[in-house]
Formats: structure tokens, sequence, C-alpha cells
């Protein structure tokens, strides 16, 4: 997958609702180059979700998984984790 298929993606998959691992819902929107998060007052860049998208091809080729958000070491990767979780980008 491109960066391009992941953001189109990414613009049609906002306002479903997701979980994040310790049970809080929450849901996004895009606006411009940006996804703001229900939960967050503050938004996560597209460049900080490409590189989270980097990092979680990476792992998926190495290891074959991705054991929790902290392995994608960017901010916002607790919503990151179980959008892409979600989309088929990375598993457990």
């Amino acid at each position: 997958m491109s960066e391009e298929e992941l953001w189109n993606l990414l613009v049609d998959s906002q306002n479903e609702e997701y979980t994040t691992y310790k049970g809080l819902t929450f849901s996004y929107t895009i606006r411009g180059y940006e996804m703001f998060v229900s939960r967050k007052d503050k938004s996560i860049t597209r460049a900080t979700i490409m590189i989270a998208f980097h990092r979680a091809q990476e792992l998926m080729q190495s290891v074959g998984s991705v054991k929790g958000p902290k392995k994608l070491g960017t901010f916002g990767a607790s919503y990151i984790y179980v959008i892409f979780e979600k989309l088929g980008i990375l598993q457990r």
C-alpha cells in the first residue's frame, strides 16, 4: 500500500468508531493534512501518520507483528495503532 492509498483509506474511514487498548472509544476526522481524534485537542499530522505507517510495515516484515502502540514510536500511537489494525495494516 502506498502513502496516498493509506491516506485515501483514512479519509474514507473517518467517523467510524474505534476502541483503544484501554477501552476508550473514539472517532476521527480528516481536515487537510491532519487527523483530529475526538478524545484529543491536538491533531495528528499526516507526516506523523506516515512515520507510523512505515514503522508498522518494517515491523510486520521483520517480526510479523506489532506488539502494541508504543512500537510505532509516534505521537498519537494509541489511536493510530487501533486504526491501522482495523484497516489490516498491522496485526498484534
